[in-house]
């Protein structure tokens, strides 16, 4: 008799799990997210501000996420990042996303983040970091945007394009290096028309794996062009203030004859244009950069930089917080997101800011998911 009760028992809750399912998994108290950027200034701080954005979105669906955000005092303090990370781990956050001052330096504290079990998203990069597991790569490809930045700088000078005075009619918006290639596709480097056209360079850190990157690019499209002269590259540390004083020091030697300045970031970028507006030559000589911040742009609407390459910073705390998420409750996050780099300019700044196109979290999809993993 109690053989067959029990068999009855066992009927029973079979039924009623195949009829209702097994109890779905609540959420997790909270989802702490470590954030380390170089700093928190320029580009950086417009990342930690979206990173905040949607991390209040996801409170207000139900999921409660905390971002904490540390960084280096600066770009060069490499020992801080790594300290912070470590820091990040033995505090045991839920997830990592770091956007590295170097990556050779933090290779060994990411590999420490996946023995431990945390997941990790990285920001400012396409391209694997070998050794180390990250669940994602937000970002671009530095040496592509920089050639984008080259086009640019090609079309100020005289070429074809959208800043110069041979400007296009009706330009597409989206201004990304396979409309750049386009473009120049049919044109000829020695029957263009660019002659003793003298530029200067402000790098990031020297030797750095980011700035060899955006150099690398950027040499490779105005190195065809014979008729565009480097008089001066040295290195700002992506920093503001040393773009002033390089800048001057550039002034100082080739003022006179100097057309344009490529800076390899916008902090940079704006300390140069400082430079030549006390200098009185902002007539003469216009900057054009890559980052993409609301500073950089109100400056490009106001005419004090020429253009500049957009490289989503809004896009890394936007997605950045969500893969963070998806990677925190075991759910699957693609494993490259590219922004897509392309040019802002006077024509099209309104396409960046104030109206940064996001698309919508889908959060209630996630808990389902997770509910139902």
């Amino acid at each position: 008799m109690k053989k067959n009760v029990s068999i009855l028992l066992m009927i029973i809750v079979f039924i009623f799990t195949f009829s209702f399912g097994i109890t779905a998994q609540e959420l997790p108290d909270e989802i702490t997210i470590g954030w380390c950027p170089p700093d928190v200034t320029g580009v950086f701080a417009t990342a930690s501000d979206y990173f905040d954005r949607a991390a209040k979105d996801a409170r207000e669906a139900g999921i409660n996420v905390e971002v904490v955000t540390q960084s280096p005092a600066s770009h060069t303090d490499f020992g801080s990042q790594v300290a912070i990370l470590e820091d990040f781990i033995s505090r045991g956050v839920d997830a990592i996303v770091v956007s590295p001052i170097e990556v050779d330096v933090v290779k060994p504290a990411l590999k420490k983040a996946n023995e431990q079990g945390i997941p990790v998203i990285v920001v400012n990069l396409l391209e694997p970091i070998e050794g180390v597991e990250a669940k994602s790569y937000i970002g671009f490809s530095n040496v592509e945007a920089a050639e984008i930045a080259g086009y640019a700088m090609v079309d100020y000078l005289g070429g074809p394009g959208v800043l110069a005075s041979n400007t296009m009619d009706n330009p597409p918006e989206e201004l990304d290096l396979e409309f750049w290639e386009e473009l120049y596709s049919d044109v000829d480097p020695s029957e263009i028309g660019i002659e003793d056209k003298k530029i200067a360079i402000l790098e990031g850190v020297a030797g750095g794996f980011f700035s060899r990157q955006r150099l690398n690019g950027f040499h490779s499209v105005i190195d065809k062009y014979e008729g565009i002269e480097v008089v001066a590259s040295r290195p700002a540390d992506w920093n503001r203030q040393k773009g002033v004083s390089e800048t001057e020091d550039i002034l100082t030697a080739h003022g006179d004859e100097l057309d344009a300045i490529f800076a390899a970031s916008s902090e940079m970028a704006i300390g140069a244009q400082y430079a030549i507006e006390s200098a009185g030559k902002d007539d003469q000589i216009e900057v054009i950069t890559q980052d993409g911040t609301p500073e950089t742009l109100k400056m490009i609407r106001n005419e004090r930089l020429k253009a500049e390459v957009w490289h989503g910073f809004p896009e890394w705390g936007w997605y950045g917080t969500r893969f963070a998420v998806k990677a925190a409750l075991d759910l699957e996050v693609p494993k490259q997101f590219d922004i897509n780099p392309r040019l802002e300019y006077k024509g099209n700044a309104d396409l960046f800011y104030p109206n940064v196109k996001l698309e919508a979290h889908p959060w209630e999809e996630i808990i389902q998911d997770y509910k139902n993993n």
